[in-house]
């Protein structure tokens, strides 16, 4: 091996844990063995359709369990995961997808008015999958996501069967910026280096060079239970994942599009969350205004950290969250895409 492969990572787990929640979103639960098997049909699915190591793949999706397989599946076939922002426009979408020489987009339905504008400026794009949300049919150019990862799609025969063979450290992903100084920029990681910081960071221990077997001995049979209040598609929202998943622990998601502090604070207590991640006072102040409200409503014994990043995250929010949960760990994170601390 040549450095520390995430997809190396999440196989161990899905075979130590098969039965263990790995995605939550409402009622709807996939196990570590679901996911593995979808994972591993959509990333056959890509690669069969004439994508190669190297390949980008864009996800243009809101928080879902497609998301967390999607982007599973790019790290199986060694394919390159390209987070894309759903409030951009055709030329900032365009502009995206032309720079990190995408080849495949996994969609939810509503984005097919937009993408339809603008897919013959798009020609190298090779796959279209689209995910079902109750919008409307799929389009003819496109793929059902359910039926690729039922195995169940019909198009081009099914590429080699994705292994650690075709993987390394070296392996890309890369995340785009929201563009604040100008049109979008990616940033590219090292699946290595991502893993490590991030694995490291939440006091995974994991030695410089990989070592399976040690992952093996880190994954929990019971895994916590980690909320990403932000989009998936923001990195504080999907970097966060990363070490829950490395551990044998669960994501849970929102259902709603917009964040709504009780729809939050419900999850935590249903769901058991441990751990949850959000950017700054933009999600902690609303949840704060919601305890406040609501004295007794929530009791929130089982969520023992919360992490922040990106924005300011004021001392006098935390100290409201704090009265209401005085047990909690706040996390607040300084750094850039480029750098995380």
């Amino acid at each position: 091996m040549t450095g520390w492969n995430i997809a190396d990572v999440l196989e161990v787990v899905a075979a130590e844990v098969p039965d263990s929640p790995a995605v939550i979103q409402g009622g709807r639960v996939v196990t570590w063995a679901g996911l593995d098997r979808r994972a591993g049909q959509v990333a056959a699915y890509l690669l069969g359709a004439g994508l190669s190591r190297g390949s980008s793949v864009a996800q243009y999706l809101r928080n879902s369990p497609e998301y967390i397989e999607s982007l599973y599946a790019c790290l199986k076939a060694s394919l390159v995961p390209v987070n894309t922002n759903y409030r951009y426009g055709s030329d900032e979408l365009v502009y995206l997808w032309d720079n990190a020489d995408v080849r495949a987009v996994v969609f939810h339905g509503e984005f097919t008015a937009q993408i339809e504008l603008i897919r013959d400026r798009l020609p190298q794009i090779r796959s279209w999958l689209w995910v079902d949300d109750g919008t409307g049919p799929c389009p003819g150019w496109a793929v059902s996501y359910q039926a690729v990862a039922a195995g169940a799609a019909a198009g081009p025969d099914p590429g080699p069967a994705p292994g650690p063979a075709q993987r390394s450290g070296d392996d890309l992903l890369l995340l785009y910026t929201g563009g604040t100084t100008g049109m979008p920029k990616g940033v590219m990681w090292r699946q290595d280096d991502l893993f490590i910081l991030l694995g490291n960071a939440a006091r995974g221990g994991y030695p410089d060079a990989p070592d399976l077997e040690y992952a093996r001995s880190r994954v929990a049979r019971e895994g916590r239970r980690m909320l990403p209040a932000a989009p998936l598609m923001h990195g504080a929202g999907c970097f966060s994942c990363v070490p829950i998943l490395a551990r044998g622990g669960a994501i849970v998601l929102l259902e709603g599009h917009s964040f709504n502090p009780a729809e939050f604070l419900d999850a935590v207590d249903t769901s058991q969350v441990h751990s949850a991640s959000w950017v700054g006072d933009a999600f902690a102040r609303p949840v704060a205004d919601a305890l406040d409200a609501h004295p007794g409503r929530w009791h929130l014994s089982s969520l023992k950290t919360i992490t922040s990043g990106g924005v300011v995250f004021t001392e006098a929010i935390k100290r409201r969250l704090l009265a209401h949960a005085p047990h909690l760990l706040i996390n607040d994170v300084f750094g850039a895409p480029e750098a995380i601390t």
